[in-house]
């Protein structure tokens, strides 16, 4: 009795456990089916889903005068899906022969089991039309854009270029590369458990949004004729680089950045060897020694090659300004009164300062001179007493008012700052060379951009290319606004600086670059690269136009120059040539 007693209990307990599980297993099926029917539908439907990227349109790049300097051509992506090929061998025969791929290539991916694997990105729209049109199963055939430089080589290190992924790499793509870029779309289809397409499902797009088209304050024409100069300049001199900015002195805006040689942006990956627009292409045979040497190359120093092709001198790089310099300290001097145009000189060809006798370009002197006739003679003697009279202390205080320690802020990557002295370990010699523009060095821009400010009634400006951004119908987005208000030098001595310098080309060392009809101010500079003694120099020249009030200010600077080097003799003339074409071009603005 007492056996069966037990067994009843036991048969009891496994019954009460069995519905406990029961329920509990109605509980947890209630709560999916119910709760989280909605999070389980999503799951079962993105096990069927296909989705594809549709590339959105990148914003155009657009010059001055409204010409298209970046936009976009129409390509293809090629890809397959596996669970719907169904004949394979007329699918690898079709894709290698259109796409030029080998194969082996393409047969890898198309047996290749996932849910849709990319063949080739870029294709051209003509070819993918091809392949499309062959109705294979399995093919999948999606539209795209491709970024597109209509004039190849222009402005290439101001531009710059996108990768395959339609991001920016450099110049303007990488610094507005989130206006530019825009939002990829996508197409999603369904599948059955084996992966084919229900047609019955059809498809659903998500239609991609393109990017802002981004409007710049460079001319087309004018960088075009400024970068013929340069390639012209770079060709009869043997130098290894010229460079050319072109900017208005009021607002900041360049017009022209030229760095020779350039590169083509439609093929940035294509190292460039000792050649210049002007240039024939070279025989078969040194092609193929080229190319062979190219290929030899390790990849990191390819990258290196590239990366230097690429590098914007005008931003980038670094280098002693020479007598271009001494309108900087002609401006300090005169702003501290401790000169005056009248004010008399004499140089013998040299001065001593402290141990160190420092020469004149004309080593026999030029005698008894005023301030103004030393400006136009460029001479040293003259800015080195200038620098000696403020001292240390005041016209170190002057690169910092000037914004000459800072970086001025232009809209393109990689700027480099000035290197200077520490002020601490400025004594009189460092001052006397610092004074005629040696033994420091700067950038082009921030030459240019110190030098608009003191010509322009004394506001800093802020160098830059964009203005605003608009959409496909024209209509304004965002405009871009500059801070340049600073006051860093008063109108009185701006404009006594403006008189000076227009003497420097009118009737002084900077003549040829002189234009008649206009009234022109600049100033010309030679300087001997480090080391010195090794008989390599930097010719450059910087004008303004007109010079009671300046509209136009344009630098030209040759790295390296074979035989004549001076700059009044072959910067100063690529600088008049650039203002006889350009002038007349810009009289129609109205500059009030």
């Amino acid at each position: 009795m007492r056996n069966k007693t037990r067994y009843r209990k036991k048969i009891l307990t496994l019954a009460i456990g069995c519905t406990c599980i029961l329920i509990l297993l109605i509980v947890r099926l209630s709560y999916l089916m119910i709760s989280k029917s909605e999070y389980y539908t999503d799951k079962a439907l993105q096990l069927h889903q296909r989705e594809r990227s549709i590339k959105a349109q990148r914003g155009k790049i657009i010059d001055a005068t409204g010409e298209i300097l970046a936009g976009n051509i129409t390509v293809c992506t090629v890809s397959v899906i596996h669970n719907q090929i169904k004949d394979k061998e007329a699918v690898i025969k079709l894709l290698s022969d259109k796409l030029e791929l080998s194969e082996e290539f393409v047969r890898k991916r198309v047996e290749k089991v996932t849910s849709i694997e990319k063949i080739k990105s870029n294709v051209d729209k003509a070819v993918g039309d091809e392949i499309r049109s062959a109705n294979l199963d399995g093919i999948k055939i999606d539209d795209g854009y491709k970024r597109y430089y209509p004039y190849g080589e222009l402005a290439s290190k101001v531009l710059g270029f996108t990768g395959g992924d339609n991001q920016g790499i450099i110049g303007l793509e990488v610094v507005y590369d989130d206006i530019l870029l825009g939002t990829n779309g996508t197409i999603l289809t369904y599948t059955d458990a084996r992966g084919v397409e229900l047609a019955e499902w059809g498809e659903e797009r998500i239609e991609p949004i393109p990017g802002e088209n981004l409007c710049v304050s460079l001319d087309r024409n004018i960088q075009s004729y400024a970068t013929q100069l340069a390639y012209q300049a770079m060709k009869t001199k043997e130098a290894d680089s010229v460079s050319i900015i072109v900017m208005n002195p009021q607002n900041g805006e360049v017009m022209a950045m030229v760095n020779v040689p350039e590169f083509d942006l439609n093929n940035p990956y294509q190292l460039r060897e000792n050649e210049t627009e002007n240039e024939e292409t070279e025989a078969e045979n040194e092609e193929s020694i080229q190319t062979s040497a190219t290929e030899m190359m390790s990849e990191e120093e390819k990258m290196k090659r590239l990366n230097n092709m690429w590098r914007n001198g005008c931003i980038n790089d670094t280098y002693e300004p020479g007598s271009i310099f001494k309108v900087i300290t002609a401006a300090a001097g005169l702003e501290e009164k401790v000169v005056d145009v009248e004010s008399s000189f004499s140089c013998p060809g040299f001065i001593v300062v402290e141990d160190r006798r420092i020469r004149c370009h004309k080593t026999i002197g030029h005698g008894s001179e005023n301030f103004l006739q030393g400006t136009m003679n460029s001479c040293n003697p003259v800015f080195v007493t200038v620098g000696l009279r403020l001292g240390s202390d005041r016209f170190y205080n002057y690169f910092e008012k000037f914004g000459l320690l800072q970086k001025t802020g232009i809209d393109l990557p990689g700027e480099a700052n000035t290197i200077m002295h520490q002020k601490e370990n400025i004594g009189l010699v460092e001052l006397a060379t610092i004074s005629f523009g040696q033994s420091f060095q700067v950038t082009p821009i921030q030459l240019i951009t110190t030098v608009s400010s003191l010509i322009n009634g004394g506001k800093r400006v802020v160098p830059h290319m964009a203005v605003k951004t608009v959409d496909e119908d024209g209509n304004t987005k965002r405009v871009f606004t500059y801070k340049n208000d600073k006051q860093i030098l008063s109108e009185e001595t701006s404009d006594v600086l403006r008189g000076i310098l227009e003497e420097v080309v009118a009737n002084g060392g900077g003549r040829n670059g002189a234009v008649e009809g206009f009234r022109i101010g600049g100033k010309t500079a030679t300087s001997e690269t480090l080391p010195r003694g090794h008989g390599k120099y930097i010719s450059s020249f910087i004008g303004f136009a007109p010079a009671d009030n300046p509209q136009v200010i344009a630098i030209a600077i040759i790295n390296h120059p074979k035989g004549t080097y001076y700059g009044g003799t072959i910067a100063a003339p690529i600088v008049r040539q650039l203002f006889e074409n350009i002038l007349p071009y810009l009289e129609g603005i109205d500059y009030n």
